[in-house]
């Protein structure tokens, strides 16, 4: 089921719909798939974005006002999608597929911490973007994109911060589809593997001279080689923000460090900028309006 909401009822005015003192009490008796995972209405929803600072922000930048919709016919998978004034891909501004899961701890390597499955708040795919960019203006867009981002990440891992405590998750769970979404949050984000976490950091150390942009390009269009001269393919895999202590004390382990700084001394990385020079009409520009 699908619900959704317009400017005739808006999904932020003047005033919070909720008093922060009602937010979110004596709620979870309340289930069913047309509610937010299941227990929020779009009024409690309105709440935390108020309260986490987005809709001051969204009005700062003149995104307002805003509508929503909510797509639960995949359920326990939802999507959440905010516009500007109406729903319509012209007017998007956030796009969230999101779910509650257990993420089943694997083994990554000998002498990491055992850790029993973890309850987390999984995002399969998020989009920021702006879509108030004026008519004609070029961007150069990363990988999957086309509008420009909204350069809104720690006001966004606030808000799901909040979210996972609030529902009592032990972690945020990510899965991220491009290399530049791995790097970009990984400020906030390890990968389980750290293996996989070494990679990602030596890749970035390696170019740190090249604009991340074009090093964007150059992982999405099989242009970097590894120290073999192989060509390295980008592949997803498990990132996490840890909510529990435990979750926090398995990537402060001594071990995941050992193997993470020994990973990073083995790997070496190239880019065949030959190649990405042939390629890079595969490139798209884009250019704003409609």
């Amino acid at each position: 089921m699908k619900k959704s909401g317009a400017s005739a009822d808006p999904f932020w005015g003047e005033k919070p719909l909720v008093d922060e003192n009602e937010i979110f009490t004596d709620l979870r008796v309340t289930q069913g798939s047309t509610l937010f995972l299941g227990r929020y209405s779009a009024a409690e929803v309105l709440a935390v974005l108020d309260r986490k600072g987005f809709l001051k922000e969204a009005r700062k930048r003149f995104l307002w006002p805003l509508a929503y919709e909510l797509d639960s016919s995949e359920y326990p998978l939802q999507r959440l999608q905010i516009f500007l004034r109406e729903p319509g891909p012209e007017n998007l501004i956030v796009d969230v597929k999101i779910k509650e899961c257990d993420f089943t701890a694997k083994p990554a390597a000998a002498g990491l911490p055992a850790l029993p499955s973890q309850k987390t708040l999984a995002f399969e795919w998020l989009t920021l973007q702006n879509p108030l960019v004026k008519r004609g203006e070029p961007f150069s867009p990363l990988p999957g994109q086309t509008r420009p981002g909204l350069s809104m990440r720690s006001k966004i891992m606030g808000l799901f911060v909040y979210l996972g405590r609030l529902v009592h998750k032990d972690a945020l769970l990510a899965f991220p589809a491009y290399f530049h979404n791995a790097v970009l949050f990984s400020r906030y984000f390890h990968f389980w593997s750290p293996r996989k976490e070494a990679e990602v950091l030596a890749i970035r150390r390696a170019f740190r001279h090249m604009p991340f942009r074009q090093l964007a390009w150059v992982v999405h269009l099989n242009c970097l080689r590894r120290g073999d001269g192989t060509v390295y393919e980008w592949q997803a895999e498990e990132q996490l923000h840890a909510l529990t202590r435990p979750l926090k004390d398995y990537f402060d382990a001594r071990r995941y460090k050992e193997i993470v700084k020994t990973e990073l001394k083995a790997l070496r990385f190239t880019a065949d900028l030959d190649e990405f020079e042939r390629r890079s009409s595969e490139i798209p520009s884009f250019c704003g309006g409609s």
